[in-house]
């Protein structure tokens, strides 16, 4: 699997190179700027992008740009953003793009190795993966209704261990239930968010982006 890394700090990318590597990702190209991103990402057509929010020159939004202008021309290039914060405004731009996979994580995260691998392959197979601290921010800011507010506590809480990424499986195991019932609320969720039939990966993913653009 071949992977575009743009991060600044230089330890912390090559501690990626070299943790990527281990796990058989190819690097096909890494980056400590903004500058020429795009460009790359559209040359490499990688697998996924593994983008800084901020790069130089300016260390404003130089990732989330590359990465908004890249799947504009590649339609569906799955993302994942590094953050140092939470940047809401920055998470909500690569949401709202809703096409492909998306991951949005704190770098704190990249210290648990097989986690952080584990969201790397679900962004690059078309799922999520979504910091548990950035969910609950996005969450706060919500104030209008929308169709989430439709589900049960059960449903949102089944629908919000999905944005983070789990499986079926794993939610039952979180929630102390079993997986049929998992399933049986998130068929829920999909009929609530009136998610039509499509493969399971793309209505969650659907469902996930709605959930978390709920404002």
């Amino acid at each position: 699997m071949r992977v575009v890394l743009a991060e600044d700090l230089f330890l912390l990318r090559q501690g990626l190179i070299t943790l990527l590597e281990a796990y058989d990702f190819e690097v096909a190209a890494a980056t400590d700027t903004g500058d020429g991103l795009t460009g790359i990402l559209l040359e490499q057509r990688p697998d996924i992008a593994i983008l800084d929010v901020r790069l130089p020159p300016t260390f404003t939004a130089e990732g989330l740009t590359a990465a908004l202008a890249a799947r504009r021309e590649l339609p569906g290039l799955p993302v994942l953003m590094l953050s140092q914060h939470v940047e809401q405004l920055y998470a909500r731009e690569l949401l709202a793009d809703g096409r492909g996979g998306v991951g949005y994580l704190l770098k704190e995260s990249v210290f648990e190795s097989e986690q952080f691998i584990d969201a790397v392959r679900r962004v690059a197979a078309g799922g999520t993966a979504m910091d548990p601290g950035v969910i609950a921010q996005l969450l706060q800011s919500n104030s209008r209704r929308s169709p989430i507010d439709s589900l049960s506590a059960r449903e949102r809480e089944v629908l919000e261990l999905v944005a983070e990424g789990w499986s079926n499986n794993a939610i039952a195991g979180r929630l102390v239930v079993t997986e049929g019932a998992v399933a049986k609320h998130i068929s829920s969720i999909f009929t609530k968010l009136d998610l039509t039939a499509d493969t399971d990966t793309n209505r969650r993913v659907r469902a996930v982006l709605a959930y978390l653009n709920s404002d």
